[in-house]
This record gives C-alpha cells, structure tokens and sequence, in this order.
C-alpha cells in the first residue's frame, strides 16, 4: 500500500470519527432497543493475500431461531430498521476502525466471506493482491445488483488500475450511489446470493 494512500485513508478516518462519533453512539443505542446485543456484529474476512482480519460493522438482524435452534434465513431477520442501516450503508461505519488499524483501506474490492476463498479462479483470487475497502469499484458500479462474475472483473480492474485519483474518484462516486441507495441488494435476496464458485 502506497504511503499517500494510507494517509490518505489515516486522514479521512480520523475526520469521519470526529464528526461521527455522537452520531453513533446515537445509532447504537437504537440498534441496541431494536434489534438487541450485542451492537457490533464481528465476523472473519480475508484481507490483503487472504489472510484472515476480524471485520466490525453494526448489527442489522435479529436473533430470530426456528423450532429445532437454528437461525432463520437473513430476510426473515433482516427487520425493516436494518434494512435501512444497510441501505444507508450506516452498518458499515465501524470499518472505519478496521481502516484505521490498517486491515483495510477506504477504497479496495469488498471483504467477503472466508469460507469462498477455495472458490476462486486464480483470476477471481487476485482481488486478494490490494487491501480490501468499505467501498470499491464494483459498488459504485452496481453493488449487490451484479453477477458474481462482474463484481469480481470490476475488483481485478481495480487492482490494475489503482491510483489516488481513482480513490477519490470512488469515493465521490460512493456517496451519490448512498444517497440514491442503488443496488443494495440483489432481486429476490437479502443481499447477495451466496457465492458457489465456477458452475
């Protein structure tokens, strides 16, 4: 990672945090009557290569179990408010500790699950070669509302073609896609359909 770069996502953090922090402290408080604890839903993701970071956003789904224990499919417990929080991308706001830790940068392909690493074409993996981001060219270019393949095309011309200007370009472009919530999710999912790998 380059070293403007980092400043570049040290700077903006610590700008973000300062004007944030009441307001989420706010948010966490609603978060904590509406859908209960914990407020911070931690989960591990591959970062940079691969290796594994522990990712913090706001919890957006209930604890809601079936009959025989197990957790309910995410639309059922993806309540109203959470769907607003994922919306807004307000969910995402913690990440900006994982940027500022440095398992992430602002700007870099989204941190999926571990469980699709083995999943990859060796094309597909190279998305691994930059520090994964809270926004990236695949949002900004049709979020959850792409195939699989196309986000991944979209993360690999990333990391091709990185560069501060693209950065910032990206970032621009993030909070008009926000502010007009396109692609939050994909039709008929909560999100994303789970990802299987070359059919």
């Amino acid at each position: 990672m380059s070293l403007t770069k980092r400043f570049l996502d040290i700077f903006i953090v610590l700008l973000a945090l300062l004007l944030l922090a009441l307001p989420l402290f706010v948010l966490a408080l609603f978060i904590r009557g509406k859908l209960g604890s914990p407020v911070l839903f931690r989960q591990h993701r591959p970062g940079l290569h691969g290796k594994p970071f522990e990712m913090v956003k706001l919890r957006t789904m209930t604890d809601g179990r079936g009959p025989d224990g197990q957790l309910l499919p995410d639309d059922v417990r993806l309540t109203p408010f959470g769907r607003f929080l994922r919306s807004t991308s307000l969910d995402e706001l913690p990440e900006l500790w994982n940027v500022l830790k440095g398992d992430m940068s602002l700007v870099g392909p989204r941190p999926l699950l571990m469980e699709y690493l083995p999943l990859y074409l060796p094309e597909q993996a190279r998305r691994h070669e930059v520090r994964p981001g809270i926004t990236g060219w695949a949002q900004v270019n049709g979020r959850n509302a792409l195939s699989w393949e196309e986000k991944f095309a979209l993360d690999v011309w990333y990391v091709d073609n990185q560069s501060l200007w693209l950065d910032l370009k990206i970032l621009f472009l993030t909070v008009n896609k926000v502010l007009a919530r396109h692609g939050v999710n994909a039709e008929g999912e909560a999100t994303m359909p789970k990802f299987a790998g070359k059919k």
